[in-house]
Parts: structure tokens; C-alpha cells; sequence
């Protein structure tokens, strides 16, 4: 079915495909503006907070700034939450700093993640961003324990800067007493939502025309019917494209 759907409309590749690849996602203004904000807390060493609900494009946010980040100078640690632990965070820290630490305490854990990070930082002259998507679903002691893991500095400057990034409810969470001293830190705050009409209309045909599609198909009643339907919301246009 699919492959009859694309040669019908002679399509090279499918154009609403989630896995798109860096060099071909939409740098709308909203876009930009996250990647402003996250370069400014980074400088600073500080936390930026990406919020939206599902479908905004947060997890695309993340990828399009850190993609176009150049890996001689910068060293990103992308991790997902899923069961809001602070063992699960420092299991994938650990992972992603490429250390198996299977079976050993969280303090040991601790010491020996905030180590990689000083030898990234002083020894290879790497600057570090640890990037969290799904943040919300962070447990409330998991902000405390970040504030924790970031609290070492060289010359006065933050060796860790981060990127926090979930639906509205994170911005409750970090309203929390025992969530302050890692929300004082938050400097660069971005919100994605819906885009307007004329946007939704820009991104069908961008995306239309990275699959080789020279003729129009969607009308203006189309465009505004996947609008509706949508919220805005690429993903949710995505599957209704």
C-alpha cells in the first residue's frame, strides 16, 4: 500500500517520515529561538527548559541544536526518563559517558560520573551539555540530586551545563522547595505550541518537496483541514498528511 501511495504521487522517499534527517528539518522561527536560548544558558553554564506538549517537537528541538553543535568542541549526554529515577539517570550517564558500572553503589556511581566529566571538560578540552528529554517524568528527588552532580566548578564557571526539556507539568516540579537550587539556575526558558496556518502550509511543502514532489497536492482545504485536525502540532500532521 504504501509503495502504490508513493508511486502514485512519484515520491522519492516518505516525506512524513519521524526519522528525518538533520539537514532537512524546518528551522521555523520558534526553532531558532530554542537554539538561541540554549546557546545562551550554555555560555553561562546554566539550564535552559524546553516545554510543550506531545507532538510540539521538543525531542526535534533538541536534535536540530545539538546536531548542528561541532563535536570538536562539544561533548552532548542525551538522555531519556522513563521511570524518573536517580538510579535510572545515572545508569544512563553512565552509559552514555561509555562507563558499565553494573552492581555498584549510587554514591560510587556519583564519584566516578562526576570524574568523566572533569577529564571531558579539563582534559580534553570538551565543553559538556546534558541534555534530558521527557524531564517531566522525572522523579521530585531527581532535582535535587542534578543540582548535586552540577555542583562543581573550575575558576568560578559551571563545567556542566543543561538542557531540560518536558511537558508544562516540569515547570511545577521545579516550582518545589527541594527543586529551587536547581531552578535558580534556569536562565533560558522556551515553550513550543502550535504553529499558525501559514506555517503548517510551509512545513507540508517542505517536507513534500525533500520527497521530490514538484506539483501541489495538498489544496487549501486540505492545508486547513490538517491545520484543525493537527492543533498546529507536527506530529499529529504528520500522521494526518
Amino acid at each position: 500500500m504504501k509503495t502504490n501511495y508513493r508511486m502514485f504521487f512519484e515520491l522519492e522517499c516518505e516525506p512524513f517520515s519521524s526519522d528525518i534527517e538533520l539537514d532537512n528539518i524546518l528551522p521555523t522561527s520558534s526553532l531558532k529561538g530554542v537554539e538561541e536560548r540554549i546557546h545562551y544558558a550554555v555560555g553561562l553554564g546554566a539550564i535552559a527548559l524546553v516545554t510543550g506538549e506531545i507532538g510540539s517537537g521538543k525531542s526535534t528541538a533538541l536534535r536540530y541544536v545539538t546536531g548542528r553543535l561541532h563535536p570538536s568542541e562539544y561533548r552532548t549526554l542525551y538522555i531519556t526518563a522513563s521511570t524518573g529515577s536517580v538510579l535510572e539517570l545515572y545508569r544512563q550517564l553512565l552509559d552514555g559517558l561509555g562507563m558499565d558500572m553494573g552492581g555498584v553503589s549510587r554514591a560510587v556511581m556519583l564519584r566516578r560520573i562526576r570524574h568523566e566529566i572533569l577529564e571531558v571538560v579539563q582534559g580534553k578540552k570538551l565543553k559538556m551539555i546534558l541534555l534530558i528529554d521527557e524531564a517531566s517524568l522525572l522523579r521530585l528527588e531527581v532535582f535535587a540530586e542534578l543540582h548535586t552532580l552540577t555542583q562543581f566548578e573550575k575558576d568560578s564557571k559551571p563545567l556542566l551545563p543543561m538542557v531540560l526539556a518536558g511537558q508544562s507539568n516540569l515547570i511545577d516540579n521545579l516550582m518545589y522547595r527541594s527543586s529551587l537550587p536547581l531552578a535558580s539556575r534556569i536562565v533560558g526558558r522556551s515553550h513550543l505550541e502550535g504553529v499558525t496556518r501559514e506555517q503548517m502550509d510551509q512545513y507540508l511543502k517542505h517536507h513534500l518537496a525533500i520527497a521530490g514532489v514538484k506539483n501541489t497536492i495538498f489544496d487549501e482545504t486540505a492545508v486547513t483541514a490538517i491545520h484543525q485536525g493537527s492543533g498546529g502540532l507536527f506530529r499529529k500532521a504528520n500522521h494526518l498528511a
